[in-house]
This record gives C-alpha cells, structure tokens and sequence, in this order.
C-alpha cells in the first residue's frame, strides 16, 4: 500500500492529470481565451502579464454535485480547508501563505466582505455554485487595481446570466450520502435542488433562480473514539438570486441584480482535547441581503463602468455556556456599500490608459454576552483613486503599470503600485513569459479598530510580491503547461496582543517580517477529441509565523473520457502534504502545536445526457478508498460518499 501511495503522489507531482472535454476541448483555457480580472476589461490572455486560472461554465457542469468551496480548491495555488468537513464548518482560505482577509472575493465584479467578522472576509458558504457561471483566479498582490484584502489573489465569481432565448427554464436535483469514514449509512442525508428562469425580449434580459440545500448526518467535531456517539449537525441553506438587464442603446446597457442567502446550522464547541465539545443546544444563522446596480456605456474610444453594491449581513449565534449551564446570545450586523467607477480609453491600438474611483462605507454593531458596540461608532469611508496603463505592441511585448492612492478615515493614506511585463513570441509555438512586481495592503478590519480589544491606532498590512513564469501551447494546442514562481514579503501584519501577567489583550501591528516562496504549475494535454488529461502541483513554503494549516506539496490530476457526445466520465485524485494545525488545550490551559498527516482522495463521476440539450443525469463517488484524514485538528471529515442527481433545461 506504502508503494502504491507514492507511486500515485510522484504521479500528480509530475502533473500526470487529466479530465475529459468537449470535441473543442484544445481550445479551452488557450492563450486566445478572454479574461477580464487584471484590466478590469476583456482581453485575450496572450496579452495578460499573469496566469489566470479560469473555471468556465462547462467546467462547473463536469463537477456536478460539488460544493464551491470544493471546485474552488482543486485549482493550481489554492487551498480551501474545510471543503471535506461538516457543511456547516468555518471555510479557510489560502493563497501563496496568505489567509481569508488577503484573498479578495469579487461577485460579479463587486468586491464583497462581512464589514463586522474580525477578519472582514466574505463566506463563501453562502453561494451555491449551481449559480455560478464562471470563476477567475488571479493570484498574486492586486490591490492596485482591486485596494484593500487583495494581497494573496482573487477569486472574481460570475453569477448566472439570462439565457439568450426569450424564455427558459432550468430545474436540478441531487442527492447523496454524508457519512464520515466510520459510518456507512447510504441514504440520503444530503439535499440540494432549485430552479432558475431567464430569457431576453427585445431590449430587456432576466434571471431568477432559486436554491435549498439540507444537510445531516455528520457531526461538527470528530468523535474521540469509536465508543462516542456524537449528535448529527445539520446545515441547511437558501437563495435567491434575481438580475435585470436594459439595453437603452447599442452602447448604454444598465444592469440590476438582488440576491438573498440565508444559511443555519448546528455547530459544537471548539476543539479543546476536552472531549466535552459535543452538543445539541449551539445554533447559528447567518443572513444576507445584497443589490446594486451596474451601468455600462461605450464609446467610440473606450468604455466606461459603474459598479454598485449594497451589502447587509446579519449573523447570530445560540450558544451553550459551560460554566453556567445557560445559553448565551450573540448578534452581529454589518452594511457595506461599494461604488467603483472606471474609464478605458483607447490612446492609440497600442496604448490604454484605466482610470477609476473607487469608494467603500463599512459599519458594524454587535451585541454579545461580554460587550456591545454601536455602529455610530464603528464606521470607516475608504475613498482611493486608481489607474492603470497598458501597452500591447505588435511584436510581443505587453506592459501593465499602475498606482492607487488609498485614503482611509481611520488611519491616513496609503499608496501601493504595480509593474507587471510580458512577452509572446512570435514562434512556431505560443510561448508568453511573465514578470512582476507588485504591492498590496490590508486595512484593519472594524472590530480590530473599535471593539473591547480594538486599537485606533493600527494602520494596514502590506505585501510586496515578486513573480515570474511562462505559458505555453504545443502540438497544435494539445499541450497547455504554465508555472509561475513567486516571492510574498509581508510586513505590518495585524496580530492579537495579550499579557498573562496583566491580563491586557488588544489588536497591534508587528514589527519584522514573514515570507513566502513558491511554485504552481499546471499541465493540459489533450491526447484525443474525446481523452484529455489534466493535473496541477503547487509547492509553498512560509515562515513559521504562516504555517498553519499550509500544505506545503499540494497536486491535483483527473483523467476524463467523453466515449460518446452524451457520455462523459472522470476519475480524480488529490495529494496533501502534511500540515501545521494549533489548539488551546483545555485540560493544560495551553496553545498545542500538532502536525497533520498528509492524505489522499481517490474521486470519480458519470454525466449521461438521456435527452440532448434538455435532460442530464449524473453519479458521482467521493473518496471511493475511504480514507480517514483530518484537515483541522478534533474536526471531522469526510469518508466514502455518492450522490446522483438530475438536470432538466426547460
């Protein structure tokens, strides 16, 4: 078994991978492909200085009955922990050493955050990806052109659009098992099904869609030992998401959109070697309310965008008290407001200067056994001015340069800047090389500034990042690698002060600085219409201060075959190194560091279409070789699951 182990992890170390596409697969993901994340404006990816990772429409269709969170990390360069836990877990997300507050997520275009989480990142929990049409993934430090939490990556989610019909329908659902690696109860016990309506007419275009996720049969935290019988947490979830879209005239396009979510789950208490961490009485409900509004008009030189959005988050929590045996109550409510306006103007076919303005309002409150605060005196207004130039010559050379001047009402201004060339050469082959430097920073979140441990007097993490790499086609577009190495320099960072002899705790910025280095490379080979094999490496090194819960050897590969144009199977696997984990121990009162074995998962699924165009069924079976792992320490995961489900397009 020893040998057959490493023998399947040098095998997606040296990007042997693979899934399997449509007739056209070749030209999937190929240097012609348009990308919009680092201009803000389409442009084929020839012209791009980085490697974006683009996860399109079809690809969310092959990866049928997964989570977001779970699409999310089999892409080069991230990490999602948590996506083979309880559903109703806390997500954690890692970019190139960075964390959930360095890693911006943009729906639609629109940055989005919790104003009032200590970390002010979004939960990705909330969306379901069967309302996801397409995903880019920019990573490196973005905040010149995207401000503040952009230091690691970002993750830009297209939500689903009207269908180009003047009316259709679309109906799914699937079901599938929740079992951990020591239970074996196939039944259904996970649930997830909606429906969506869209369509233009004339000048107009819509979409509705609707999706229920229910969830049991797992417990939060793991069970000690196979004696223990640990209550089952559930986790259920809501959406609706609605778009309208007017075009006034062939250049003036004014597009609306609302969504609510709303998940609730049961949670036990944190891990703490106590083995008194299950229970039945914690309850947590999260809600959201978004909506905005998004003009868009062209002109003979360039084009112009008004991105918009109002945000509202509510969360709260019933939570057991140990010590006096009652039920706390906690609620936490944050509104964000985003307005980014930006201007492409064409200088010349060579040259394009992006100018924009970009204003964000934050206020929180929150009510908890311990404290409160009022959101009259939680509020911060970030107002920046950016801009951006590009140049793409004809002979191969691509320069994109830009700066951002960040004003913050807490804590000043702040400036960052990016040069970031490449060059396509006129080959035989496609070949892009790429280069950057770039700066990025994180602003203190509203609970860092104004809560009981909060300090007025932080001012933002920055980051510097240095990258090169190359992308690459050959044998007439069959075979697609890229890799990019880069360097992270983190100083500034925001961190928990507390003194055991004063008991003083609050937020401080730390003197000195952490590092990351590393390398993600991708491989696509195409080696029929109907076979295609695809597979990833990223290697990631950090400080000791960042290795928590990092891998440093991380490979994903697939293998996909497409036998007939109905039919299409694929078998995946997925290699983590061993991980840094830390808990407060209860029973010693003191912080343990432990290390996580690494862990391999063995996935396969069929798709068949019983009726072309309108009807799909698939089955899908997830870590087929059950085995036991653990992503966070005391927490449960996943063991052999299967699921099957059904897609109608009406």
């Amino acid at each position: 078994m020893k040998k057959t182990v490493k023998a399947l992890a040098v095998l997606a170390l040296l990007n042997t991978c693979a899934y399997a596409q449509e007739q056209d697969s070749t030209k999937v993901n190929s240097l012609q492909e348009v990308v919009i994340s680092d201009t803000k404006f389409a442009q084929r990816k020839e012209k791009s200085g980085k490697v974006i990772e683009v996860i399109t429409a079809l690809d969310v269709a092959k990866k049928a009955g997964q989570s977001l969170a779970t699409v999310l990390s089999q892409v080069t360069g991230v990490e999602i922990n948590g996506n083979q836990s309880a559903n109703g877990k806390n997500l954690g997300y890692y970019i190139r050493g960075g964390k959930n507050r360095q890693i911006l997520i943009l729906i639609d275009g629109i940055p989005v955050t919790d104003a009032s989480g200590i970390s002010i990142e979004y939960d990705l929990r909330l969306l379901p990806v069967e309302q996801v049409e397409r995903i880019e993934i920019m990573k490196g430090a973005a905040s010149t052109l995207y401000g503040t939490g952009a230091a690691t990556g970002v993750i830009n989610i297209t939500l689903k659009k009207a269908a180009k019909k003047e009316i259709q329908g679309n109906a799914y659902l699937n079901i599938g098992s929740n079992n951990t690696a020591n239970n074996h109860h196939y039944n259904g016990q996970d649930f997830n099904q909606g429906l969506s309506v869209g369509g233009e007419f004339k000048k107009v275009n819509y979409f509705a869609g609707f999706n229920s996720t229910e969830s049991k049969g797992m417990s939060q935290i793991a069970e000690p030992n196979s004696t223990s019988n640990y209550e089952n947490d559930s986790f259920s979830r809501q959406n609706l998401l609605t778009k309208l879209g007017f075009k006034v005239t062939n250049n003036l396009s004014l597009d609306f959109f609302g969504n609510y979510d709303k998940i609730k789950n049961d949670y036990d208490g944190t891990f703490d070697n106590t083995d008194f961490n299950d229970t039945d009485t914690n309850i947590t409900t999260s809600e959201q309310l978004r909506f905005g509004f998004s003009p868009k008009y062209k002109y003979r030189k360039g084009e112009f965008v008004l991105n918009s959005g109002f945000t509202k988050i509510t969360r709260d929590y019933n939570e057991l008290n140990t010590f006096s045996n009652t039920v706390d109550y906690s609620v936490y409510d944050s509104r964000s407001v985003v307005i980014d306006g930006f201007n492409k103007y064409n200088v010349s076919k060579e040259f394009l200067v992006i100018l924009g303005t970009n204003y964000q309002y934050n206020d929180m409150n929150s009510n908890t056994p311990f404290s409160s605060i009022e959101n009259e005196n939680t509020t911060i207004n970030i107002i920046d001015g950016y801009t951006t130039l590009v140049y793409n010559s004809d002979y191969g050379l691509n320069v994109n340069a830009g700066a951002r001047l960040n004003n913050h009402s807490a804590y000043g201004n702040n400036f960052v800047y990016n040069f970031n060339p490449s060059f396509n050469f006129k080959t035989s082959f496609p070949l892009k090389v790429l280069a950057s430097y770039s700066t990025a920073f994180v602003t203190p979140s509203l609970y860092q500034l104004y809560s009981e441990f909060g300090n007025s007097d932080l001012t933002p993490e920055k980051n510097v990042t240095i990258e090169a790499g190359f992308e690459t086609e050959l044998i007439n577009k069959k075979v697609k690698l890229n890799a990019v190495a880069f360097y992270r320099d983190q100083t500034n960072a925001i961190d928990f002060y507390f003194d055991p002899v004063t008991f003083d705790a609050f937020y401080i910025n730390v003197n000195g600085e952490t590092k990351a280095k590393g390398v993600e490379t991708s491989l696509n080979i195409a080696l029929t219409s109907k076979l295609q094999l695809n597979g990833n490496y990223t290697f990631t090194q950090v400080d000791k201060a960042l290795d928590r819960l990092i891998p440093k050897h991380k490979a994903n590969a697939s293998i996909g075959f497409q036998p007939t144009t109905r039919t299409f199977l694929s078998l995946d696997y997925q290699y983590f190194n061993a991980r840094n984990d830390a808990f407060f121990d209860g029973t010693t009162f003191g912080v343990v560091t432990t290390k996580l074995d690494s862990y391999q998962l063995v996935n396969a699924s069929i798709k068949y279409e019983l009726i072309k165009g309108r009807m799909t069924i698939f089955g899908a079976a997830t870590n087929i070789l059950n085995e036991e792992f653990v992503e966070n320490i005391g927490y449960s995961t996943r063991g052999r699951n299967f699921r099957i489900g059904l897609n109608i397009i009406l």
